[in-house]
Order: structure tokens, then sequence, then C-alpha cells
């Protein structure tokens, strides 16, 4: 059963620890994120001019690795209902002089506001398992993309190894929470962490997840042991 948590409280929480939501994702993971999020943006097409659309985008760190590590990207629109993880990716955005090509929105996950076959690339990182409704979602990812289109989920799995995966799960549940209220300043920030990432389907579950939702050719990239892991289907 997937643990679900109110779907407004877990945006407030973002909104709370805002302003030090990026120092946490590099300081916790020990920068491996940032990694993890490069191998994404490699495996994009490499078509000329594509519109990418990266829900939950935070502080937009996927959206900027888009346009930084990329030459073939139009446009990127990042969406999140934080307003306040917002107004810091637009600040990020302002100082790198990207505002031209990137342009952030807030809008729901699963409910997005675009045409159908709207984007030729749809990303989400560490944020589908935040998504109360996650299938209408998918379906939702599905419906936008163009014809040939591709999703990239990355989002955290779990070890299939036993001793790694006893090591990933004791961080996750006891060390990680202290150290993300200490730094955030909200003891009650992250808690509900452990909880998504235990109960959520990962692996062949979460592929079938979205072969369900209309998808093909889905096909799942690990990194780090299993820790987390790239979700890479298509339209």
């Amino acid at each position: 059963m997937v643990f679900k948590s109110d779907q407004r409280q877990v945006y407030s929480m973002f909104d709370r620890i805002a302003s030090r939501y990026d120092f946490l994702n590099h300081f916790l993971s020990g920068g491996t994120d940032i990694i993890w999020r490069r191998k994404l943006v490699r495996m994009a097409k490499n078509e000329p001019n594509l519109e990418v659309l990266d829900v939950a985008t935070g502080t937009a760190d996927l959206a900027i690795a888009f346009v930084k590590k990329r030459n073939n990207i139009k446009n990127v629109i990042g969406l999140d209902m934080a307003k306040e993880m917002l107004a810091i990716g637009d600040e990020k955005l302002k100082d790198m002089g990207l505002t031209d090509q990137v342009q952030l929105k807030q809008g729901d996950a699963s409910k997005l506001k675009y045409k159908p076959e709207s984007f030729d690339v749809l990303s989400i990182s560490f944020g589908i398992r935040n998504v109360a409704e996650y299938e209408k979602a998918l379906k939702e990812f599905h419906r936008v993309l163009k014809h040939q289109g591709e999703c990239f989920i990355l989002e955290f799995s779990l070890p299939s190894n036993k001793i790694v995966r006893v090591l990933y799960l004791f961080y996750f549940r006891y060390i990680l929470p202290i150290l993300a209220g200490i730094v955030s300043g909200s003891l009650s920030a992250y808690r509900y962490l452990n909880k998504t990432v235990e109960s959520f389907p990962h692996g062949d579950a979460f592929a079938e997840k979205l072969t369900a939702a209309g998808f093909k050719d889905v096909q799942q990239h690990k990194l780090t042991f299993g820790i987390a892991t790239i979700y890479h289907a298509k339209k």
C-alpha cells in the first residue's frame, strides 16, 4: 500500500524548507543527486529544438540542467505547486541569465493545463511519489507528450542487495530525518520520506504503472546500488 500524506501538507512543508532545500538535497546525498540529474539529461533525445516540461520542478535544478548541459533545448517549463520553491528557482534563473529559456509556473501534476502533444520531453525528479493521484498524473504525462515523446522519472527505489537495503533504510529511517530537521529548522521535515519511499512502487511494479498509463518501451536505469532509478518511457 502506498503511503499517502495530505497533499497540501506536503507542499506546505516544501515551502517551509525552500530556503535550504538545495543545500539539503546536496548535503544529504553527498552531491549524488546532481550526478543523477545530469545522467537523466544526457539520456534525452538529440533532436533539435526540444520543448521540455519539468514537473515538480522545485527550485528548478533539473530544468536548469537541461538548458546548461544540452544545446538542443528550445525551452523548458518548470511546474510545481510550492510557491516558495518556485520563487527561489526564479532567482536562480535570473542570476544565471536563463529566464528566456526556462519559465516556472504553478501547477498540479495530475491536472496539467496543456493541450495534447505539447512537449517532446517530460521529466520529474523525486516528485512522483508526492503526487496523491500519481496514476492519474502518469496518464496526464502521456497525454501532453508528442508522438515518440520521452518521459523521464527519477525516483528513489529500494536496493535489491539485502545488506545495502538494510543500511539504506537505516539511514532513511533514523539518520536522514534528524539531519534534515536540524539543517532545515523544521523537525517535521522529511519524517514522511522513508514511508513514501518504502511503500511507493518501484522497479517492475512502477514500470507496469507506466505501461498501464499508455507508455511503451519502458526502461529502468538503476543508480548507485539501486537507491534511485531513472524510468525512461516513450509515447
